[in-house]
């Protein structure tokens, strides 16, 4: 649940509320977080066939035959999960399929889930409402599929499930694309404003947490995307999955601009939790950026 910090009393007395609490900025993301609160997740031209996936591939007793069932109604989704089982970046390489349960069971519940993603992501940027933050909701997607490679690769290294670290990574910004489209819709003059960007980022991964919650993903990918800015996190646990998005977080820079030097890790305690070192790290990146193009191929 979202806590809003709200003015408590003191003494049979209200704390003055400061002016920048008023600002149409916070006004927004504290409506946001209320709305959340109550299990009221809202996102206009976000198709709900990701969760319905989910929870079908979740259902032991439903699995493939309902996800192909869902996936059957969007003809635009089935061809999009075609063609990421017919690639190397989201499947082992083989003979072309061009049946769809085929393509289902070989792509696997982690990289349907992706692909779901993708589809659902596509539609919302094309959605007309959202035209005026295209340029920001393909950023934002680019950003996805980058943290979502280094993720998977981290988790190589680790004892993490790499397909569960891949489909983090990729939903790692999901709170920030949850305010970006209900500001579009609501209050279009925010976007762009240096102090509602600001805010965005602080809030947007518990925003983030919250519609995982919502939506019925595990807990350790929502606390994972919780703890995302968490860089200061103590020693004192073993590594899980929140340590390897906090790296892959953190690396995603390099693997846009290689001039980008990879300085400062040692003060987070995630990469010593996770044993990588700076060479490790330079290892990881290069790796991933000769898979990127593969991926943005594979998921669009």
């Amino acid at each position: 649940m979202i806590v809003s910090h709200a003015p408590t009393a003191s003494a049979g007395r209200r704390r003055p509320v400061k002016p920048e609490e008023r600002s149409p900025a916070r006004l927004l993301l504290r409506s946001l977080a209320a709305e959340l609160s109550e299990g009221a997740v809202i996102l206009p031209s976000f198709p709900d066939v990701v969760v319905r996936i989910r929870a079908a591939l979740a259902d032991p007793d439903a699995g493939l035959t309902e996800t192909l069932e869902i996936v059957c109604a969007e003809p635009r989704l089935a061809e999009r999960l075609l063609h990421a089982a017919n690639t190397t970046a989201l499947c082992s390489s083989g003979p072309p399929v061009t049946d769809l349960r085929a393509a289902i069971a070989r792509l696997g519940a982690r990289s349907v889930q992706s692909a779901a993603l993708a589809f659902a992501v596509e539609q919302v940027r094309l959605a007309p409402p959202h035209r005026s933050i295209s340029r920001q909701l393909n950023s934002l997607w680019e950003e996805g599929i980058s943290v979502a490679a280094l993720c998977q690769a981290i988790a190589r290294r680790t004892r993490s499930s790499p397909d569960e670290a891949f489909l983090t990574g990729l939903l790692h910004g999901i709170g920030r694309l949850y305010i970006m489209i209900r500001a579009a819709d609501r209050s279009p003059s925010l976007i762009g404003d240096p102090a509602f960007e600001e805010l965005a980022d602080r809030w947007h991964p518990t925003v983030g947490k919250t519609v995982l919650e919502n939506w019925g993903f595990s807990r350790a990918m929502s606390d994972a995307v919780g703890l995302q800015g968490d860089r200061d996190g103590g020693m004192g646990h073993a590594p899980d999955l929140a340590d390897v998005l906090i790296a892959g977080v953190t690396l995603a820079p390099a693997l846009h601009h290689p001039e980008t030097p990879l300085v400062g890790m040692e003060g987070i305690p995630a990469f010593a939790r996770l044993g990588l070192t700076a060479e490790d790290c330079a290892a990881i990146v290069t790796h991933c950026e000769y898979q990127l193009g593969a991926l943005n191929d594979a998921l669009g």
